[in-house]
C-alpha cells in the first residue's frame, strides 16, 4: 500500500503545482491514497470550498489543515459537508469538523489524522492524549494510520513519532514549510519525517513575500504578508506500507523545483 502525502500548499502558486502534478505523481508512483495538506491554500491563510473540490478533483482523497484552517470564514459554511477535509483533531470539544477520516481502498481503509502541535503555537488540547484516542480507534478498523503532525517544534514532532512508532504507518509532520532530511522507519515500522515541506513560491520566505517578512525581522513592527510569486516548488513523500500488518517499508521524499526536476 503506498500513500502519497503533499506538504502545505500556499497561495495560487501551490494550486498550480497540485494541478499540474499531482496527477503525474499519481501516474508514476500508483499511490493507493493521496492526501494533501491545505491549510495555507487561500491567499496563504485558510481553505475555500472551491479549492478543497479542485483538490479532490486533481486526485487527493483527504485534505489535511493545520493552525490556520479558520482563517478564511468561508471554511464555516461547508465544513460540515466537507467529509475528506480533516481539521486538528487536538482542538476543543464542539469545534466543528472532523479530526480523522477514512478513505476506502477496495476493502481496504486508511485512518487520515491530523493534529496539531502545542510547543510555539497558540493553546489547544493535548495532542498525545488525542492521539492515544484516535490510534486506538482506527487500529479497532484498520493497519493502516496516516497521521499530519502540524507542529512547529521538531523534538515535539519526534515526540509524536516515537510515542506512535508500531501503531501508525507513518507520522510526517508539517508547517515549518521546509522539508527536512531526516526520514526514517522508526524500529516498530513507523514511517517518520519531520517536515514534508512546502508546495508554493520558492523564492519566498517561507511561501510569502520577502519584502514584509524582512521588514519585519528587521524593524520588529506589524507588516502584511503576502504570497510570493514566481518560481514555485512542490514537496512531498511516498510511504509504501506492507499490505497486511500496515507497517511501513519504505519512506521516499520528493521535491520538484527547477533544481530537482520531475521524470515521468
Amino acid at each position: 500500500m503506498k500513500l502519497l502525502f503533499v506538504g502545505d500548499v500556499v497561495g495560487s502558486p501551490g494550486r498550480k503545482m497540485i494541478t499540474e502534478y499531482l496527477p503525474k505523481l499519481k501516474k508514476k508512483y500508483k499511490p493507493a491514497v493521496t492526501i494533501v495538506n491545505g491549510e495555507n491554500a487561500a491567499g496563504g491563510r485558510g481553505i475555500t470550498e472551491k479549492i478543497y473540490k479542485g483538490f479532490l478533483e486533481s486526485g487527493a482523497q483527504a485534505i489535511t489543515m493545520g493552525n490556520h484552517t479558520w482563517d478564511n470564514r468561508e471554511i464555516f459554511e461547508f465544513i460540515g459537508n466537507a467529509p475528506r477535509l480533516v481539521r486538528p483533531a487536538n482542538l476543543p470539544a464542539g469545534v466543528p469538523g472532523v479530526g480523522c477520516t477514512y478513505v476506502k481502498i477496495n476493502t481496504l481503509e486508511v485512518a487520515v489524522i491530523n493534529l496539531i502541535g502545542r510547543t510555539f503555537m497558540q493553546a489547544s488540547d493535548d495532542p498525545f492524549q488525542k492521539a492515544e484516542e484516535l490510534i486506538e480507534e482506527a487500529r479497532a478498523r484498520t493497519p493502516f494510520v496516516f497521521v499530519d503532525f502540524h507542529a512547529e517544534a521538531t523534538s515535539e514532532k519526534q515526540a509524536m513519532g516515537w510515542t506512535l512508532d508500531g501503531r501508525a504507518t507513518a507520522v510526517v509532520g508539517t508547517h515549518t514549510h521546509v522539508q527536512t532530511a531526516d526520514e526514517r522507519i522508526l524500529p516498530e515500522g513507523t514511517a517518520y519525517l519531520s517536515d514534508v515541506g512546502m508546495t508554493g513560491p520558492r523564492d519566498g520566505i517561507l511561501g510569502m513575500e520577502r519584502e514584509s517578512v524582512l521588514y519585519k525581522f528587521k524593524t520588529g513592527l506589524p507588516a502584511r504578508f503576502e504570497v510570493a510569486q514566481g518560481r514555485e516548488q512542490l514537496s512531498a513523500v511516498l510511504i509504501d506500507a506492507d499490505d497486511k500488518t500496515g507497517r511501513a517499508v519504505s519512506i521516499k521524499r520528493i521535491q520538484i523545483d527547477e533544481d530537482h526536476p520531475f521524470f515521468e
